[in-house]
């Protein structure tokens, strides 16, 4: 998994409405990515439940939060609305998992994303990062309240 105090990799990706998010662009903002395995799957139904929860207070603090995984798009869409989120959804389908292998979050064996979060500053460095043990683990928004006070603490 990447290293806190590493520079983030350079990415472009289609969100679930198709238009094209860059790292680049996301510069002056901290960005909180989180990788998960696949849309429709219980455990991530109900972490991006929890975490559409908490998305006016992470942008309060200034945070903007992408989901990342290797599913499509069009897959990406139908999750949102059915889900009823506005967390945007970036679809590393092809190559199948290739940002999620530059951050070291991708299970080869399963060909999916493991469960991880990564937040990464306005100067495009990643200042915390986080996998989870199994996949069936979410990762807790206290895990991203915490990394946001040790960030501005720093």
């Amino acid at each position: 998994m990447i290293e806190p105090g590493t520079r983030a990799p350079g990415f472009a990706l289609a969100d679930q409405e198709g238009n094209e998010v860059t790292l680049a662009s996301l510069r002056g903002e901290t960005v909180v990515l989180v990788f998960y395995p696949l849309d429709f799957s219980p455990v991530c139904t109900d972490q991006f439940n929890v975490y559409q929860e908490i998305l006016p207070e992470l942008e309060r603090a200034g945070v903007r939060m992408y989901g990342v995984s290797v599913d499509s798009a069009f897959a990406h869409k139908a999750f949102q609305r059915e889900l009823g989120i506005s967390i945007p959804l970036l679809a590393d389908f092809h190559p199948k998992g290739e940002v999620a292998r530059l951050f070291g979050v991708f299970n080869e064996e399963r060909g999916i994303s493991q469960r991880a979060l990564v937040m990464i500053d306005p100067d495009g460095i990643v200042r915390w990062s986080h996998v989870s043990p199994s996949p069936l683990e979410i990762p807790g928004a206290n895990l991203i309240f915490d990394a946001l006070e040790q960030a501005a603490a720093a």
